[in-house]
């Protein structure tokens, strides 16, 4: 075995979120684009007579970990002992820099990593297909972030596709409060259901560059019911449209709210007007 193996687990936006209707399941039937970002934890596995996952980072998001329950990285990495035969220990370090809880797809992404890593480290041998299918067991944005680019998700998440969107650039404003996916399903269903809008223009837009184009069409279905609960992620939207963005959305069950830039100047520019913000690079579905 390798003494030790890295692995980046990104984050990722929502460009857009459109739920269609609850499933007999439990879940909630939805189209989504979802494109990763450069933020991301840093995940080492490395050889060890037990399993375990240590988690640390700056902020209190190691602690927002721990107060979450059960590490989904923890999860990830016994299901796959499961499914490799050959496999040991492993210690599974994380540095967290993509904040909890946020929509930004952090404990699916760490998930994702070290299920990649320790597939490497363990020598499995496990290809994609099989990957993709224990990480459809952990949860819905596992296998999307397993992909490694830009994809369009169905089903409840596990049905991906890669899109070679353009590289894209954002401005983030996180919030010190978490939003739970749950809730935000829950709310939407109780607000009647009633779709967005088809994103195939968006998805156009994004695989030929048209920020203009994408700018205007982004959206998420959830974002209503949320922000209702939460006034603050509408008034960081509102001020990232007047300091002009071409776009902003929640990403996900929120509360992140995501605003598209021209380029990465403009980036900062929005970065700058609304306090608390950072700057992101979404990755390109090209090579």
């Amino acid at each position: 075995m390798s003494a030790a193996v890295h692995r980046a687990a990104h984050a990722k936006i929502n460009a857009c979120l459109r739920v269609l209707g609850a499933r007999d399941d439990g879940y909630h039937q939805i189209e989504t684009l979802i494109l990763p970002i450069d933020l991301a934890d840093d995940v080492t596995v490395r050889p060890s007579p037990t399993l375990r996952v240590d988690v640390h980072g700056e902020s209190g998001l190691a602690d927002a970990v721990e107060a979450g329950g059960m590490n989904l990285a923890l999860v990830a990495a016994l299901a796959l002992a499961e499914s490799c035969g050959g496999s040991s220990g492993a210690l599974v370090e994380i540095a967290k820099r993509i904040p909890v809880a946020a929509g930004l797809g952090g404990g699916s992404a760490d998930a994702a990593a070290t299920m990649l890593a320790l597939n490497e480290l363990w020598a499995c041998g496990l290809d994609v297909e099989v990957l993709l299918g224990i990480g459809e067991r952990l949860g819905s944005d596992v296998p999307s972030l397993l992909a490694g680019g830009p994809v369009v998700a169905r089903g409840r998440g596990e049905q991906v596709e890669p899109i070679a969107a353009q590289p894209t650039h954002w401005a983030l404003k996180t919030f010190d409060f978490p939003t739970r996916s749950p809730d935000a399903y829950r709310w939407w269903d109780e607000d009647g259901g009633d779709p967005g809008p088809d994103p195939g223009v968006l998805f156009a837009a994004a695989e030929s560059g048209s920020f203009e184009t994408l700018g205007a069409a982004l959206f998420n279905d959830l974002e209503g019911p949320v922000t209702r609960r939460h006034p603050e992620i509408g008034k960081a939207k509102r001020a990232f449209l007047e300091a002009g963005a071409l776009g902003a959305v929640m990403s996900g069950s929120g509360p992140t709210v995501a605003a598209l830039a021209r380029h990465p100047m403009q980036a900062q520019k929005l970065a700058a007007a609304v306090p608390g913000s950072i700057v992101a690079v979404g990755a390109s579905g090209q090579g």
